[in-house]
């Protein structure tokens, strides 16, 4: 057992702490002081071990002994009889070997391999055993009688694949104002269709083969966060149903019309749905609409967690750079609302078919339109596009609306509504 501890921990050895996600660890550390237990989830090998060694090296740094420090990942192979029996007996070893004197900390990671861990992780923050740090690949993890058990004793943080703003750090290519946005522009060009085919799996951006990177992540995910986790049987109508949404990004789609494509019955569809969801692998975006009934009867648009799980999983008849950008737009908004409670998203479409890709709301307002096309070249879709903004823009009583592209730059208006155009990198980067 300190065999496997000693690897995982830095008290013989100095570890690999990665390239700095700094938008996550300025918030989980200035969560730690918090007696209550830190919950980080996120799709599998979305950064988080690294994130949790990070915010080690950081408690490290401001003086807390390494000795203090007690990183479990319980993954690995040796452990065996995964329950709480044998955290309690990792902890006890633990003590034993190092004899920590003062405040300790204890990082377990992918926390939902312990059957009922929730229990014993609440005992430890409970009795000032040890300051708790747990992460899983499931974004139930708080569900169910978990839930109840650590009501009002957990805080959240939920990490995503990397954005464009941390895929160029690891690139280490910077981008400081929007002047070096126009000096670097054909190599942040070439940098987005990188990002846009092989997407932001931070092994992945760093690894040469990707291709292959991401076939071994889709293995992993399927068995170990699906069939494994749920034990699932129909293991070819999972694997199906996982295929037949990744070719289908950005699009909408209904558990009935998908289950009667597949030969599958629409409750089995809606239940791997969920598990889909829940494991990171896609979401599900609803229709925006004052009745909750009418949200839940619609089509629903879904999204791959990842372009390149996208383009490598699903089937591709072409480039298909317009759905692709419209996926990056999701999960960009997506990021942003997991750091703002007020914050939800919805498509809209009315009932002559004008649809709007996104609709931001903020607390009881609707906040913005966003309108995702690649090229605007066509006469048709640019005026097809813009109806639909603007119809939209009179049903919230907005005054400007956005279109995200490739290229184009500007602002239109219309009858005292402003459009304003901007390129995917530009928005990407927040310049």
């Amino acid at each position: 057992m300190l065999d496997i501890l000693n690897e995982w921990n830095f008290w013989k050895k100095e570890l690999d702490t990665g390239v700095h996600r700094d938008s996550y660890l300025s918030v989980l550390n200035g969560l730690l002081p918090s007696r209550q237990i830190k919950i980080i989830t996120g799709a599998r090998r979305s950064g988080k071990s690294f994130i949790m060694r990070q915010m080690a090296k950081h408690l490290m740094k401001q003086g807390i002994d390494k000795n203090n420090i007690l990183i479990v990942n319980l993954e690995d192979p040796g452990f065996i009889g995964l329950n709480t029996k044998l955290l309690q007996q990792i902890f006890d070893a633990y003590l034993e070997f190092n004899s920590p004197k003062g405040n300790v900390y204890v990082f377990l990671d992918e926390v939902q391999e312990i059957p009922r861990w929730e229990k014993w992780v609440r005992m430890m923050q409970e009795l000032d055993k040890a300051n708790m740090v747990v992460s899983g690949s499931n974004a139930k993890l708080l569900g169910g009688e978990l839930a109840t058990v650590l009501t009002g004793r957990h805080l959240d943080v939920t990490v995503m694949p990397l954005s464009f703003k941390e895929f160029l750090k690891f690139k280490k290519f910077e981008i400081k104002d929007y002047s070096d946005l126009i000096s670097k522009n054909l190599e942040i060009k070439k940098l987005l269709r990188e990002f846009l085919e092989f997407g932001s799996f931070p092994i992945v951006v760093l690894e040469e083969k990707k291709a292959e990177t991401l076939l071994d992540y889709y293995d992993d995910a399927v068995n170990k966060d699906l069939i494994k986790r749920y034990k699932i049987r129909k293991t070819e109508e999972i694997k199906s149903l996982i295929k037949f949404y990744l070719s289908n990004i950005s699009s909408p789609i209904t558990f009935a019309s998908s289950g009667e494509f597949l030969k599958m019955s629409a409750e089995t569809t809606e239940r791997f749905s969920g598990y889909l969801e829940t494991s990171y692998l896609v979401f599900f975006l609803k229709r925006f609409s004052y009745k909750l009934k009418e949200q839940e009867k619609s089509p629903r648009k879904v999204y791959a967690v990842d372009t390149g799980v996208a383009n490598t999983i699903g089937f591709r008849f072409s480039a298909n750079l317009g759905r692709l950008a419209e996926n990056l737009v999701f999960l960009e908004l997506k990021r942003r609302s997991y750091s703002n409670p007020w914050m939800e998203i919805y498509y809209w479409k009315s009932l002559a078919q004008e649809e709007v890709d996104f609709v931001v709301k903020e607390d009881t307002k609707v906040k913005e339109l966003i309108q995702v096309c690649w090229s605007l070249q066509d006469i048709n879709t640019k005026k097809r596009e813009i109806k639909a903004l603007l119809k939209a823009m009179d049903e919230f009583k907005l005054k400007k609306g956005l279109i995200i592209t490739e290229d184009f730059e500007g602002e239109e208006n219309y009858d005292g509504k402003k459009i304003q155009y901007t390129t995917l990198r530009r928005w990407l980067l927040g310049l």
